[in-house]
């Protein structure tokens, strides 16, 4: 069944997600700040007629920005679009954000006619490109029958959390913990290794084969390897994901050490100016702090 879709932020994850609409025969209005973005989704088949207009004609509307303040000014902000949305169409908030914001935006959306799907995604820009995202939803019934035909072109899993919005985001906070972590571990690794005489790309051959990988280390690690930055995703995000974990584990009084230094060494990061780089990037700060050089540099 061929849907009208909207994916408004065509960054790595946005934009793979737009192709992969595309391919699966939907007619796809991408939106973005950059116009040379949105230009280059028109000349992959995207629609060219403005947003603005097609608003009323849309099935489902893909939020793929930042964060939670970019979510709420896409959906209610001066030039909103949920107002102009048709009475049930469904919009999929696809950002890493607290709970009680998707359950504040299910609500808002509700009031308006309009479905709501806590649509947090995974699995890097690669796999959204593919139409293999992992999705970690949560809402009501009717909204996972409305967007149903989008999420089967854009992913491979979709799991079913819950029958409102604030669990796919939970689930969401816990996958960052794990991932932040995951990457700033790699990165602690592989220059404690380098220290040690291990290349890295001796590294990544033998570890990558080993108990001590991670999903995470076998995708970043080779950036390293090959001293290539350009942002699959950016150093920018964890400072802000790690914080929403933080900042709901303060809430229920959990304590989360681990996270807390990870997010100090993407901070450190974001600090040397490195914060546009791609998120394996964190491991200049130990090279610095090592006195060690990465390839590349």
């Amino acid at each position: 069944m061929s849907q009208n879709i909207a994916i408004i932020g065509l960054g790595s994850m946005g934009f793979g997600m737009a192709l992969s609409a595309v391919r699966g025969a939907h007619r796809v209005w991408g939106d973005d700040l950059s116009a040379k973005r949105k230009a280059e989704f028109v000349v992959e088949g995207g629609e060219t007629s403005p947003l603005s207009e097609a608003a009323p004609q849309l099935d489902v509307v893909a939020v793929v920005v930042l964060n939670a303040a970019q979510t709420e000014d896409v959906l209610f902000g001066d030039n909103g679009i949920a107002p102009k949305l048709r009475k049930g169409a469904v919009v999929m908030g696809c950002a890493t954000v607290p709970p009680e914001f998707a359950k504040d935006m299910e609500a808002r959306c509700t009031a308006l006619g309009i479905l709501y799907l806590d649509a947090p995604i995974s699995g890097g820009a690669g796999k959204a490109a593919q139409g293999r995202l992992s999705i970690m939803a949560s809402g009501h019934p009717d909204a996972f029958a409305a967007a149903k035909p989008a999420l089967d072109s854009l992913s491979e899993t979709v799991f079913k959390l819950g029958d409102h919005a604030g669990p796919g985001s939970a689930m969401k906070a816990v996958n960052q913990l794990l991932a932040g972590v995951h990457i700033a571990a790699m990165a602690e690794a592989m220059t404690f290794g380098m220290t040690q005489g291990v290349a890295p790309e001796q590294f990544l051959d033998v570890i990558s084969k080993c108990a001590g990988t991670s999903w995470m280390l076998e995708n970043r690690a080779p950036h390293i390897v090959e001293g290539d930055y350009s942002p699959r995703s950016q150093v920018a995000i964890w400072p802000k994901d790690l914080g929403i974990v933080l900042d709901i584990a303060k809430s229920t009084g959990f304590n989360a050490p681990i996270t807390q230094t990870a997010l100090d060494q993407f901070k450190a990061a974001a600090d040397m100016g490195l914060a546009a780089e791609d998120d394996a990037a964190v491991a200049k700060t130990y090279a610095r702090q090592a006195g060690i050089t990465l390839p590349g540099e």
